[in-house]
């Protein structure tokens, strides 16, 4: 764009007098546009500035009185301290009762606080190279099925070019085979494989003995069969009888957050043990083989993966874990009748099942977004920007309805984001409208390039990409966000306890080198 307006302002000079003028109306150009760069300069730095007198508005006002504190005392001589001691014993009851009432505060605050609950460890399936699904073999088997139409095949042709995925996507065994094998034992295959995949892979890197798992939480939303996948985990690994298994089904994408509040709630009431939360998505018997474009869209987009994520609340657990839960913030708008319907598994004219996204689901995604933020903007960000931003909504609204709402920094709250992977509009509009840099949305982009939309296990293998580029480091906040059909907006902000090193077996130990790629649409 600069190098447009640059030939048109020469070429308007050059109008008026030749080649010398065109080189003097470029001169003129960056000389106007010095004074906005030197502007936009200094404002950056007013901001920094006032983000750091904010954040240490307390450290700056108890400086100076702790100096005067200071002074006093080394001026104080012995017959002073003598005076205090003798005011101080005429005034025993009172110090007694004010002792006594910090004491039994200090213990209903330790005995009411919540408990922390750490991440141990956490691992996502890596399946295996043979059921990789590149473009040119996903169209030859949809076009070899003989159920799409020509306008229907190149409908999905143009969505995969466009989708942001890469070469290197998976999908299940049944659907390498002409026609697809489709069945419930081939869906139950399915699901043993990634689930058991990801368990085996975190048990042998926690060396937790299974019978030691006391909570257990698994989702899955298209996938329930009886009995469910929760008593599967049970069966396969002999936990012991007195588990808590919980099997939550039908909550989209973003049910991996939802499980993992599930934990915490168990975590918070049951002591000393862990929590195991799993998180997949079954595509075996969830294929569309109908024409309606709307629920072609999930055969382009989803793809095979799952994750398995140890909890503890054991206070011995902190030191080797990775990371300690700080906030969930869950947001459902099932109550309005779009967003309910936005994301919908149904029947198409022909009797053929399948999932359907409405030509509303931006909009609505971006309007439950909204309300997530407004709960969790005030439990993250600093003081500094809810000033700003409560300073603008009241200007707003008192003298000016059309001023522009400020959109918080969110970035000086995290400093790693994992916006679910459900495809590459999702994380365009999230970077446009949370205002993030391309390196925050990395490790969307590449886990959507790597391993395609795997629901609800995607954010952990966003946080297994940052993880395995050596970015996150003690102290680090990082923000998950997934969405999910109901409509829902569910958020989980966690903080590294140490420099995180990726654990072994991790989905990008083989390809890392190759990350970040240049994406073309």
């Amino acid at each position: 764009m600069d190098g447009a307006g640059e030939s048109r302002l020469g070429g308007g000079s050059g109008g008026n007098g030749g080649g010398g003028d065109g080189s003097v109306g470029v001169q003129i150009r960056q000389t106007r546009r010095l004074p906005d760069f030197l502007q936009s300069v200094n404002l950056k730095y007013v901001k920094l500035g006032y983000h750091y007198v904010i954040s240490n508005l307390l450290a700056l006002c108890l400086f100076p009185l702790a100096v005067v504190i200071s002074v006093e005392a080394s001026q104080m001589n012995p017959d002073d301290l003598r005076q205090l001691w003798i005011h101080l014993q005429y005034n025993l009851v009172s110090i007694v009762t004010c002792s006594a009432i910090l004491v039994f505060g200090l213990t209903v605050y330790v005995m009411t606080r919540p408990r922390p609950v750490y991440l141990v460890d956490f691992s996502c399936y890596l399946p295996p190279d043979h059921l990789k699904a590149p473009f040119t073999r996903f169209m030859d088997h949809s076009r070899l099925t003989g159920d799409f139409e020509d306008s229907a095949l190149e409908f999905q042709r143009k969505i995969l070019e466009r989708s942001g995925l890469g070469e290197d996507t998976y999908v299940p065994e049944a659907m390498h085979h002409v026609p697809p094998r489709i069945s419930m034992a081939a869906a139950r295959e399915e699901a043993e494989q990634v689930m058991f995949g990801a368990l085996d892979n975190l048990f042998a890197n926690t060396s937790v003995n299974p019978k030691d798992i006391g909570i257990l939480v698994v989702n899955c939303s298209l996938f329930n069969p009886t009995p469910s996948l929760s008593a599967m985990i049970v069966n396969k690994y002999k936990l012991r009888g007195n588990i808590r298994s919980y099997n939550l089904g039908g909550m989209g994408c973003s049910a991996g957050v939802i499980a993992v509040d599930l934990a915490k709630d168990m975590l918070l009431v049951h002591r000393k043990t862990y929590a195991v939360v799993v998180s997949t998505e079954n595509i075996t018997q969830n294929w569309y083989f109908g024409n309606k474009k709307s629920m072609l869209i999930p055969n382009c987009l989803f793809r095979v993966g799952g994750s398995a994520v140890l909890l503890s609340n054991k206070s011995s657990d902190k030191r080797r874990s990775k990371y300690r839960l700080v906030h969930v913030v869950r947001t459902h708008r099932g109550a309005d009748d779009k967003a309910f319907r936005c994301v919908y598994q149904e029947q198409d004219d022909t009797g053929r099942t399948g999932v359907s996204l409405s030509k509303d689901l931006m909009a609505i995604a971006g309007e439950t977004l909204k309300t997530n933020i407004t709960t969790l903007g005030p439990l993250v960000l600093p003081i500094s920007e809810q000033i700003l931003f409560f300073v603008t909504l009241v200007v707003k609204k008192l003298f000016n309805g059309k001023v522009k709402p400020y959109i918080p920094d969110f970035k000086l709250a995290f400093e790693h984001f994992c916006i679910h992977a459900g495809g590459r509009a999702v994380i365009d509009e999230l970077e446009k409208n949370l205002q993030l840099s391309p390196v925050h949305v990395e490790a969307s982009r590449m886990t959507l390039h790597r391993f395609g939309n795997t629901s609800s296990s995607s954010i952990w293998y966003e946080l297994a990409y940052i993880e395995a580029k050596g970015r996150m480091r003690r102290g680090n906040r990082v923000w998950q966000i997934a969405f999910g059909s109901g409509f829902k907006c569910n958020s989980a902000i966690w903080e590294a306890l140490r420099n995180v090193k990726p654990s072994k077996n991790s989905p990008w130990e083989d390809c890392i080198e190759k990350y970040p790629v240049t994406l073309t649409y």
